[in-house]
Parts: structure tokens; sequence; C-alpha cells
């Protein structure tokens, strides 16, 4: 069997790690006592500080001239990644801390595939742990009190998860049945038609994998991607890119298609929701944006409808990323409209914003025998636009 990882600042966390420690051994897996901390104690520990700031990519030794606490966790948050990568014995790994012990824990657990178990007890664990999961399999545990010390609460707390990690290295997660290639999917609710389409006609060869828009969901897929689990991909919906540009709430950053550059897989993409940035509710649209075409799209999330001018922005962004595919590309723009809310007599129909987003991406984009931009007089969400999907699909995935 292979270890638990307990990772914590062993300087001020020591009772709390050692007690999950030990509950994880009696459950009968073996562990490794890692120490994150910044200053010197005498606790003992399977990897001392030092070992674990030696991988620091550039200062090796910043431990011994600590100044700054700020700096110095920074610092243990690039060193405790590389750290962990180079560990062939690690099946699991579990982080105790408030703001600064769970900054330098995720980080090594964002560096990690998805699939090992990785359970994070955290201070901060109630508020927007976006910063600290990412698009990974993170759990993360509310601690309820703070981590300082074993009472009636942290002692139940910590125990849960302590057994949750033992329990989830102590059992197989049962093997896949069949062998069907991984086929990644970006789907908003206004272009789900179409990837539901799409999925139907696909699903006897692929085994699909549909991400949800909005921002992690991006995130996700790409870092399969570049994983090398998932070999190919139908990115009908970029609404993320929107989000990006205008300050919205659901970007997948600066990197989105960035897998894709560099993997060289074949891609096929389309402009989906590219009519809209993602607000939360209606009093949190910035004031810059109040007089824009706006769209409750329920209670908790606002649309705001993107202008010709934004539209030029990002074609241009795209045909950037898409010239540096080097793998064969096909992207395809619906003439009818680019979301469910983006047809005739909707509230984001704009056949000029649609216009602009298309001829951007046509006159920006250098086309080849093997990267090519098709128009098509179709809504998106038409069957003749899913099946043109799947068939640009088939044809550069022989």
């Amino acid at each position: 069997m292979k270890k638990a990882y307990v990772v914590g600042t062993c300087d001020t966390k020591y009772q709390e790690l050692a007690y999950v420690r030990d509950l994880i051994e009696k459950a009968g897996v073996p562990t490794v006592l890692v120490d994150v901390g910044i200053f010197a104690h005498d606790n003992p520990v399977d990897v001392p500080n030092s070992v674990v700031a030696s991988y620091h990519p550039t200062d090796k030794n910043f431990l011994e001239k600590v100044k700054d606490r700020g700096q110095a966790v920074s610092a243990m948050s690039e060193a405790l990644p590389r750290f962990i990568a180079t560990r062939d014995d690690l099946g699991g790994i579990i982080g105790l801390g408030g703001s600064g012990g769970t900054s330098i824990a995720t980080a090594a657990m964002r560096a990690l595939p998805v699939g090992i178990p990785k359970v994070m007890v955290s201070t901060v664990a109630s508020g927007n742990v976006a910063p600290y999961v990412g698009p990974n399999d993170i759990i993360m545990m509310y601690s309820v009190t703070d981590v300082a010390g074993i009472n009636r609460i942290s002692r139940v707390v910590l125990g849960n998860a302590a057994h949750a990690l033992a329990g989830m290295l102590s059992n197989e997660v049962p093997k896949a049945e069949d062998s069907k290639p991984l086929l990644g999917m970006t789907m908003f609710g206004v272009t789900t038609p179409c990837v539901n389409m799409v999925r139907e006609k696909l699903q006897d060869e692929y085994d699909c994998l549909v991400f949800h828009a909005t921002g992690t969901g991006g995130q996700s897929m790409e870092k399969l991607i570049d994983s090398g689990m998932m070999k190919s991909v139908i990115d009908v919906t970029l609404t993320e890119v929107c989000d990006l540009h205008m300050g919205g709430v659901m970007s997948a950053g600066e990197d989105r298609l960035g897998a894709i550059i560099r993997t060289k897989i074949p891609y096929v993409g389309s402009v989906g929701a590219l009519d809209m940035v993602n607000f939360w509710a209606m009093d949190t649209v910035p004031e810059k944006y109040k007089n824009r075409n706006l769209y409750i799209h329920n209670p908790q999330v606002t649309l705001m409808r993107t202008t010709p001018e934004e539209n030029a922005v990002m074609g241009k962004w795209i045909a950037n990323k898409l010239n540096q595919c080097e793998g064969p590309v096909r992207f395809l723009l619906p003439e009818k409209g680019v979301s469910m809310i983006d047809a005739e007599g909707m509230p984001f129909y704009d056949p000029e914003a649609d216009e602009a987003l298309f001829k951007a991406i046509e006159e920006n984009v250098v086309q080849t025998p093997n990267r090519k931009v098709i128009r098509l007089p179709y809504h998106i969400n038409d069957p003749e636009f899913a099946q043109a999907l799947v068939d640009n699909f088939k044809e550069i995935n022989k």
C-alpha cells in the first residue's frame, strides 16, 4: 500500500498533525509526516522543512533568512509541489491549517493528477475556495474551530478527515469496464441542446466528459488534456473568454486553449455563449455596465450582452490562440446565433455583434489545410450544426 502524506506546519500545528497521522496509521495505512513550517522546533517528523525547502527552484536556503512570514509561506508553496512530485510512494495527501498552511498544502495538491486522494482541513474552507482548489479534485473540509489544539470539536472534525483519507487509500475505485477514448466537451445552459446532440452521436465510440464552462470547468478540461488523459475535444462553448476580457465571474484565465496548443491534439471548436458576460446577482454588476443589455438568468446569475467592439477583441484573441495550434483545427461559426438567447426574437439577438466576432476570427486566423474556419448557415443549437461538429471531428480524428 502506498502512503498517506500528512502535511502541515509542525512548528505550530504538530499536535493536530500527529493526531491525524496516528488515526490514519491505526486504520492500517502507513504515513509520512511532512513539515512545511517556517520556524525551527524539536518535534519529530519524517520530512523536515529544510528538506522541503531544498526543492525551491531558486532559493534553497530561504528558511535560514526568514524576515517576512508571508514571503516564506510563498516560497514554501513553490517548494512543496516540487518535493511532492519526486515521491513515488505517495498514495494520498491530507493537509491541516489556516490560510497560510492551506495555501502551502493545496499548492502541492493542485500539482497532483486527478484521482489521487486529496483532503484539506482548513479554517478558510467555508469561504471562496476557488483559489485553493482550482480545477482539481481537492476535498475542502471546514475545521469549524481554529486548528489550534485537540478539543471536543477538532477531535471529531480532524478524526473524520483522517478516516476519510484512510478509507480512500484502503479501498480501490472499480476500474472502467470499457476502454473507450475520452472526449472532452464544453457546455453552458444556453448551448446544452447542441452538446447533447453531439454527445448522443459519439457516446458509443467515446467516453464523453462534459465540462460546465464556468471558469473552473474549462480549466479542469485543459488540466486533463495536459495530463495526457484526454486526447480529443469538441470545444463548443468559449463563454469563459468573455469573462476574461470584460471582468466577469467565470473566467478560465489567459491560458484557456493553452493545453490545446501545448499538446497539439486535434481540436474542433466553436463560439458558444460568446454573446454573454457572467455576473452574480443584478446588484453585483459593475456600475459601468448598468446601462447595458442585461438578462437575469436566475436570481444568482446576471448575463450581459457583448457588443460588436468587444466581440472583435475576443475574435482576435481566439484567432491568436488558434494560430499557435500545430495540431489539426476546425473552428465552426453558426451564423444564426451563438446561444439559446441569441436567436431571432430572443433578448440577446444581435447579428451585428455576431458578425463582428465572426469577421475578426476569419480575418485573423491563418488558414491552412490543417487549420480551417468554417461558416455555416445554422444556429448553434440546430441539429445540422451539431452534425457538422461531429463530421469535422471525425475527419480530423481518423
